[in-house]
């Protein structure tokens, strides 16, 4: 006990709490849209269950990982189909592309269904078109696609266990702690929601691009100097696939919300001028 009492373990847990304060604002975003497909009764205990099942299996998958980081990391096949599809796979791979793919299939279903007739009719029933049990499976399933890199970002900041298992831990009290507000706010500004998925659309990108290079990283941490892993990436075409940075990422989730906040404050002036324009 006294050996993790240490200033770099503090140091480390710091740095692990703020990693997964910014690599969960997409996950938290998902787990409050996806809650309110369950019937409305059941939609906080859906948030609770998927939260605290997901940050176990979270905890149990950074174990596995710590145990078996070179059967993870190393590439499992490569693909030389010389200009169409040229690159390495490994799991993260499988992982970041499955992840992906099935973000932006949820989010351009979900903003069709809102374009739809039968939304509104379906929105007074409390969009309660799946089980509570499936939209827990579906946040518990997505926390660990979510989590699998910032699991990785975490493992090469430190190894040590017991403060790898207690940031992650505290993520998910945090996010115990905010969903239902999330989800509230998601609720009463309904044009947010629709900005939100917009959001987990870029975040399957995201993803996609994470998918393109994950061979790379894991043949580096498997010992691999990068010059020599860097034929493992993806190549499509011709063309190598490489991650959205994080900076990027956050730019164009803020260009959003600023063109929504101008769009509602525009709509706002606008209504105000016709009640004024109609009252003379």
């Amino acid at each position: 006990m006294a050996d993790l009492l240490t200033i770099e373990n503090a140091t480390n847990l710091i740095m692990l709490c703020f990693l997964q304060a910014v690599l969960g604002f997409d996950n938290l975003l998902y787990i409050s849209i996806e809650s309110q497909r369950a019937p409305v009764a059941q939609q906080r205990a859906v948030r609770f269950w998927g939260i605290i099942i997901a940050v176990a299996l979270r905890v149990i998958l950074l174990f596995t990982m710590i145990q078996l980081i070179d059967t993870f990391a190393k590439p499992f096949y490569e693909f030389h189909w010389e200009g169409i599809l040229e690159g390495g796979v490994n799991f993260s791979t499988v992982v970041f592309l499955v992840g992906g793919v099935f973000l932006m299939y949820t989010a351009v279903k979900e903003i069709a269904h809102m374009l739809s007739i039968e939304h509104l009719e379906h929105d007074v029933q409390g969009k309660s078109g799946k089980s509570a049990a499936q939209v827990v499976f579906l946040i518990v399933m997505m926390n660990l696609i979510f989590s699998f890199d910032s699991v990785l970002s975490a493992i090469a900041i430190t190894d040590v266990f017991p403060i790898l298992a207690f940031a992650i831990i505290l993520s998910g009290v945090a996010m115990l702690l905010l969903a239902d507000t999330v989800t509230e706010f998601l609720k009463k500004n309904r044009m947010f929601e629709v900005l939100g998925l917009f959001i987990l659309l870029i975040v399957g990108i995201v993803l996609l691009g994470e998918a393109g290079q994950a061979a790379v990283h894991g043949a580096e941490a498997a010992g691999m100097s990068h010059d020599e892993a860097h034929h493992l990436a993806l190549k499509v075409f011709g063309v190598e696939v490489v991650p959205m940075s994080k900076a990027t990422f956050y730019f164009s989730v803020l260009v959003l919300v600023a063109v929504e906040l101008l769009q509602m404050g525009y709509s706002r002036k606008l209504a105000a001028e016709r009640r004024h324009g109609s009252n003379h």
